[in-house]
């Protein structure tokens, strides 16, 4: 017999609201993706997946109503940038609606394949788009890691609670 935590209040049937409750009090790292277009766009992910090592498999998930979605759904490589705690506003900037994310405040220059690297982050990597699967309002993206680097300085950004925050010892 499974044993089942003590719920209280008790469980409620699953809606968008419950959903976001829950993953709410799930604690997750905080990236940035980017991809080249007529501009450049890019969008905070907290679905961030390491999916494989051989061959190096990377996946996120992206909404199709994201301003960032026209572009990522044609592009072949995409840029995948691990953010540090120091960069709080950087990842309210590319999670803001309407951001000028590319705007005057943001360090970034043209990498591999065209795709925008963000400056000063922990880690980055260019990936190339394999595979895009329907998932309800949002696809899931995997990609080929092709290129990166993991010599950046700092802890990690990680959410929770609905906030940017950074680990604790």
């Amino acid at each position: 017999m499974t044993a089942t935590p003590d719920l209280a209040p008790a469980p409620t049937v699953a809606t968008p609201e419950l959903l976001r409750s829950v993953f709410r009090r799930h604690a997750a790292g905080v990236a940035v993706i980017t991809a080249a277009g007529e501009r450049p766009v890019g969008f905070t992910a907290t679905s961030l997946t390491s999916v494989a090592a051989e061959p190096p498999l990377i996946s996120f998930g992206i909404g199709t109503s994201s301003s960032s979605w026209p572009v990522l759904s044609d592009a072949d490589y995409v840029g995948v940038h691990i953010l540090g705690e120091h960069q709080r506003e950087l990842a309210a900037t590319f999670a803001r609606s309407g951001a000028d994310r590319f705007g005057p405040s943001t360090d970034w220059s043209s990498g591999p394949e065209g795709v925008p690297l963000l400056a000063d982050v922990s880690a980055w990597l260019v990936c190339r788009v394999v595979s895009r699967i329907p998932a309800g309002d949002h696809r899931i993206v995997i990609a080929e890691a092709v290129e990166g680097s993991p010599s950046g300085a700092g802890r990690p950004l990680v959410y929770h609670q609905g906030r940017f925050t950074a680990l604790r010892d």
